[in-house]
């Protein structure tokens, strides 16, 4: 399950006590995701891909304007 961290601007999936966390950066009405990151031990199971669909949601629920400086989110631009 993803949980919006927004105090932190970030998505999390907590796992085996591990993070796996989508970062981002809000200003006004843009949105620039800028950093994914799951643990070696969790890699392979489509938790990033499941932040990032979150996150990329998220944004348009809230008609966001969508940048992605992270390499992983602009594959799902």
């Amino acid at each position: 399950m993803v949980n919006h961290e927004s105090e932190k601007s970030r998505f999390v999936i907590e796992q085996d006590g591990k993070e796996c966390v989508l970062d981002y950066v809000l200003k006004g009405d843009q949105v620039n995701f800028t950093h994914t990151y799951v643990p070696f031990a969790l890699r392979g199971k489509g938790l990033a891909e499941e932040l990032v669909k979150t996150g990329l949601q998220w944004a348009n629920d809230n008609s966001l304007t969508i940048k992605a400086s992270c390499w992983y989110v602009k594959k799902f631009l």
